[in-house]
């Protein structure tokens, strides 16, 4: 962490006190980021969170010295950040420092072999060729359709709501010429062989809740994400960034409410006029702002009667992200060899893919994200000690897994096969241990069915056919985060607020408009 401005050297923006009032609901990248833009644009904002602490599924855990970032590590695109500093007259670098990674991260293969994934072009062209020697075209060929993605997808479509049929119909010749009917795995396959080389171009697509073998193309955007603008670490871990905007919101003289677990949106004649409190209360305001899961808030937040649009059949038909299993733990011996991030690939790819999303079955092998922080930060941990979180994609709660039961035997599969492979003697060196189920987030952090991404990234769930960023059903509602347009990931849900700039009103008029 770098030693902040002091007062007198910022450019603070307070908002008028008598501006129109705008309530965000839910305290995670997207809420923060909706929340910004909103000071910054004039709106008296209030940030409601359910926690007790604000980051959503970002938030922060701390324990017996160990420091766990709860969710999304992988920051790839810092200029979304820093643009929100600027927007409250700051630098983020006075407040907060981002490292580049070197490796971004390791994927490592069941054989044992690793594929160091990097932003170096040519060691990432070495490692290519030392995989299979006859890539080399291939790969350049899979750079060149990514960043045509990257352009088409991310710079022309991702800030951009879909708003309405019009906006859908503007898209589809850049969708067309990116061919975007076609899976990202099919995508990678016309030009690479190798089925590791296509195992570490497409696995990406699972950052952000969706299958490598399902979800459209245009995520292979992704790769060229990396490779343009880095995999960064936040020093102090996410909670920093969380933390960092939480500032700017207060110093433009918004707030935020932790424990205030949203109930109902209040409508009125058609429009949302405010919300209901777990405790009763009832907050009025001229807008309001949902960073919550888009299915639990249409299905949970809003009457039946006011939807016409997402009733409760349409959001159950949806197809939805797989969910996740997350052990936290910490060890009282550093394990050196281990980078900062690394994907660990079972023997399975397709089919453990297929299980997860298509059948709905929690199988006996897993993939897994290990995550070790104390790579890059020490200070995560107690001197001498690692913080270490392992991820493994399972299917959301349509599986009817008892995670109550399963929980237990499932970590200790997880444990028993990092022991075997890249943390040996795991086990004798634990010390702190915890984990996040499937259960958790449907009741903790009121994710549908436990979905840990809202709805699966496909093609005819994307964009115009994702909750829009202006709620088909109810004036004066918007939507931010993983659950709407452009969809999950840090960029996406930062992305989510910009496009909520393009259909929100000028605070200037806004009594009038709502």
């Amino acid at each position: 962490m770098l030693m902040k401005a002091s007062a007198a050297e910022r450019q603070i923006r307070k908002t008028d006190p008598k501006a129109p009032v705008a309530l965000v609901i839910g305290s995670g990248f997207g809420g923060l980021a909706a929340a910004v833009r909103m000071c910054a644009k004039g709106w008296r904002v209030e940030v409601l969170e359910k926690l007790d602490a604000p980051g959503g599924r970002a938030r922060v855990i701390h324990v017996d010295g160990y420091t766990f970032d709860a969710g999304p590590t992988i920051i790839t695109v810092p200029f979304l950040l820093e643009e929100l500093w600027a927007l409250a007259g700051r630098k983020m670098s006075d407040d907060v420092e981002l490292r580049l990674l070197d490796p971004f991260y390791r994927v490592r293969f069941a054989d044992g072999d690793h594929f160091d994934y990097s932003g170096d072009p040519e060691r990432m062209r070495a490692e290519v060729l030392r995989i299979d020697p006859t890539a080399g075209p291939g790969y350049t060929a899979f750079m060149a359709e990514a960043d045509l993605c990257y352009e088409l997808g991310f710079e022309a479509l991702g800030c951009q709501a879909f708003d309405s049929i019009g906006d859908l119909l503007k898209a589809v010749p850049s969708m067309a010429r990116m061919k975007g009917w076609r899976s990202l795995h099919a995508m990678v396959a016309t030009h690479l062989k190798h089925p590791k080389l296509r195992q570490a171009m497409s696995l990406q697509s699972l950052l952000i809740g969706g299958n490598p073998f399902s979800v459209t193309c245009v995520y292979s955007l992704i790769n060229a994400l990396e490779r343009r603008y880095g995999v960064h670490w936040a020093m102090g871990g996410t909670g920093a960034l969380v933390n960092g905007l939480v500032d700017l919101i207060e110093d433009m003289g918004g707030s935020l409410r932790t424990g205030a677990e949203v109930r109902r949106i209040e409508v009125i004649d058609g429009r949302a006029c405010g919300v209901t409190l777990a405790t009763g209360e009832t907050l009025p305001a001229d807008i309001v702002v949902c960073n919550a899961d888009t299915a639990w808030t249409y299905k949970n937040l809003i009457d039946p009667q006011h939807r016409k649009v997402w009733t409760n059949a349409k959001v159950e038909s949806g197809k939805y992200s797989m969910s996740l299993f997350v052990w936290y733990f910490g060890t009282n011996k550093r394990f050196d060899d281990v980078p900062h991030h690394m994907m660990l690939l079972g023997p399975r790819y397709e089919a453990l893919l297929k299980d997860i999303f298509k059948n709905h079955h929690l199988a006996d092998d897993f993939s897994l994200y290990l995550h070790r922080p104390t790579a890059t930060e020490p200070a995560m941990a107690p001197v001498g000690c690692d913080t270490f979180y392992v991820l493994a994609p399972v299917p959301h709660l349509e599986s009817g897994t008892d995670w109550a039961a399963h929980a237990e035997p499932y970590r200790a599969a997880i444990a028993k096969a990092l022991d075997e492979t890249v943390l040996p003697n795991l086990r004798e060196h634990l010390t702190v241990s915890f984990v996040t189920t499937p259960q958790d987030f449907q009741d903790n952090l009121l994710s549908y069915q436990g979905a840990a991404f809202g709805l699966e990234p496909l093609l005819l769930q994307s964009a115009w056919f994702r909750p829009h960023n202006r709620s088909e059903d109810l004036k004066n509602l918007f939507m931010v985060g993983a659950s709407t347009h452009p969809g999950a990931g840090i960029p996406g849900v930062l992305m989510s607020a910009k496009a909520l700039e393009t259909v929100l009103p000028d605070v200037a008029t806004a009594k009038q408009w709502v």
